[in-house]
């Protein structure tokens, strides 16, 4: 069981860093300071500044390039995140649900089969292969 919360705060942890430097950052703010404050660990505005806090240091960290920081900002989060867990393992659903909600679901990859015909008076040359790889702008138009 302990496995579980661990990787469900880690989970939670790297969600809520992430979260931090994007435009719904107070939703999500909101949504994580009622998940501690639900559980009596601290008032809801010292958990929303604890919060405003590591987001600032996140943002400048950002635009000094300094990437520890946010590691350090994950751990001390998810550290959080276990402790709750612990104190209150009925938690453990509405934690799993918030990291549902805040982790962005990818595309499905679609498969399919592909065909190549090379064609041309040449018995050698480079032939470049390739699937889709995003918007290309060539020759400064775009």
């Amino acid at each position: 069981m302990e496995a579980e919360l661990v990787a469900l705060a880690t989970a939670g942890a790297t969600a809520l860093v992430q979260q931090m430097a994007t435009d719904g950052w107070t939703r999500v703010r909101d949504r994580v300071v009622g998940f501690f404050a639900d559980r009596g660990s601290a008032s809801p505005e010292s958990i929303e500044a604890e919060l405003e806090t590591a987001r600032a240091e996140l943002t400048t960290a950002q635009q000094d390039g300094d990437e520890q920081t946010a590691d350090d900002l994950r751990a001390e989060w998810r550290n959080r995140l276990r402790r709750t867990l612990r104190a209150d393992p009925e938690a453990a659903a509405e934690l799993r649900a918030l990291v549902d909600e805040l982790t962005p679901t990818l595309p499905a990859q679609q498969v399919g089969d592909v065909y190549n015909t090379i064609s041309g008076g040449t018995q050698h040359g480079t032939v470049v292969q390739t699937g889709t790889i995003g918007e290309l702008h060539i020759g400064g138009q775009g």
